[in-house]
């Protein structure tokens, strides 16, 4: 459970985190008074004694262990930086986590986090289908590292996956499970409580980290950490930033696990720059704002796909129904459906590319999350790398399109949608 400072409170009752964007862990009084935090473009820091800049690095690189209200001063932005530190309070608030740190970007979050526990001989176990970028990495380049990477589908339950495991000899190897949920571009569900669980039974003494790629949903319609999840993964560059004008990745975790997260993003580098700082810390005082509405819109714009004739099936979290596979699970463990929606054209890639060809409001872009609306053909696109059997068995088909619902207003981007339908 992270814990919160002093101004996180209104007399002795814990503030919300929408509340606290404005001004967690800032004082104006140190910074000429600014209502904002400035932007701390700076590459070093200057130390007061020799004694300061020893004790800093003792801290930096675990030389010692830190004393009881003792921080950690800033040396250098590839170790901290003050946009990166208030930045990074504020978003253990939405998961609860004890600490955070920020990167460069999702992929770097997530490259530097599976190598900050990952050695060659081990096993990672992850969902799939996972977005086409992680889906490279784990096949294409841990194995170079001799790591083994084995996969089970979004929804399938733990039970499965062991069976898997043992069959192959790796149960005793597994030292990580990477969950995506929902998947992209599916909004497939994974059970985060189920396979929390079946990692500290199958890891006994030996701790199997169970970490969560959150970006669909975003921190708001759910907090994986709070499901027995370890590690929380972002990639910051959608929900987060939310303008499509950032690039940027987050890890968010125990103290104990993001120590040593921290550690090997200072030495590979990845850590995010101060003016990455910045307009994340400007994204997140709308963050709820914004998701609110592309929720709400994306309810509309999902309900229009369901009964239109040219599509063949809506994927949308809002969608299920009691009695639908993964209706328990989406109610158990999400707090929204979220702004994504993934639909099949009748037909196949000839349809969905006319389809997206004559959209005229939503944009046809890769990424999500922004506050425009963007249509994508992940089959050709994102998840083009994937391995053209491992789509389809993942049900990525050539007839389906990715939606990211922005904030326009939800009767024109159906009326966009329905005009590029009917043509077909």
């Amino acid at each position: 459970m992270a814990e919160r400072k002093p101004e996180g409170y209104l007399e002795g009752r814990p503030l919300h985190p929408e509340s606290l964007m404005m001004s967690y862990g800032y004082k104006p009084s140190l910074s000429q008074g600014a209502v904002k935090c400035p932007i701390f473009q700076t590459s070093t820091f200057v130390f007061k004694t020799a004694e300061e800049g020893k004790s800093f690095f003792e801290l930096a690189y675990g030389l010692r262990r830190q004393r009881p209200d003792e921080e950690m001063g800033l040396i250098y932005s590839r170790l901290n930086n003050p946009d990166l530190e208030i930045l990074e309070d504020r978003l253990t608030l939405w998961d609860d986590a004890e600490d955070a740190a920020t990167f460069a970007s999702g992929m770097a979050a997530i490259s530097t986090t599976l190598l900050s526990f990952l050695r060659p001989g081990d096993v990672l176990l992850h969902s799939e289908p996972v977005y086409g970028g992680t889906d490279f990495l784990l096949k294409h380049v841990l194995p170079q590292f001799e790591i083994r990477v084995v996969g089970f589908a979004a929804g399938a339950p733990p039970e499965e996956a062991e069976m898997r495991l043992r069959q192959l000899g790796l149960a005793d190897r597994l030292k990580m499970i990477l969950i995506e949920t929902p998947a992209n571009p599916t909004n497939a569900l994974v059970d985060i409580a189920a396979y929390a669980a079946f990692a500290q039974r199958l890891g006994g003494d030996q701790r199997v980290i169970t970490a969560v790629d959150n970006t669909f949903l975003g921190p708001l319609w759910q907090q994986p950490l709070k499901h027995g999840a370890d590690l929380v993964l972002y990639s910051a560059t959608k929900y987060i930033g939310g303008h499509s004008d950032v690039i940027a990745g987050v890890c968010l975790g125990s103290n104990e696990l993001m120590t040593q997260v921290k550690l090997m993003r200072t030495i590979m580098g990845t850590m995010a720059g101060p003016q990455t700082g910045w307009l994340l810390m400007r994204s997140l005082e709308t963050l709820k704002l914004r998701m609110t509405a592309q929720m709400k819109t994306a309810r509309h714009v999902a309900a229009f796909l369901s009964e239109h004739p040219a599509v063949e099936r809506v994927h949308y979290l809002g969608c299920l129904k009691p009695g639908d596979l993964q209706y328990d699970v989406f109610q158990r463990q999400c707090s929204g459906p979220g702004g994504m929606i993934s639909f099949e054209v009748r037909g196949g890639e000839r349809e969905a590319f006319r389809v997206l060809d004559e959209l005229k409001l939503f944009h046809l872009a890769v990424s999500l999350g922004g506050t425009e609306s963007l249509a994508e053909h992940p089959a050709t696109m994102t998840h083009a790398d994937v391995d053209p059997e491992e789509r389809i068995e993942m049900g990525i088909t050539p007839a389906m399109i990715r939606l990211s619902i922005g904030v326009e207003n939800p009767e024109d981007l159906i009326d966009d949608l329905k005009l590029a339908l009917d043509l077909i």
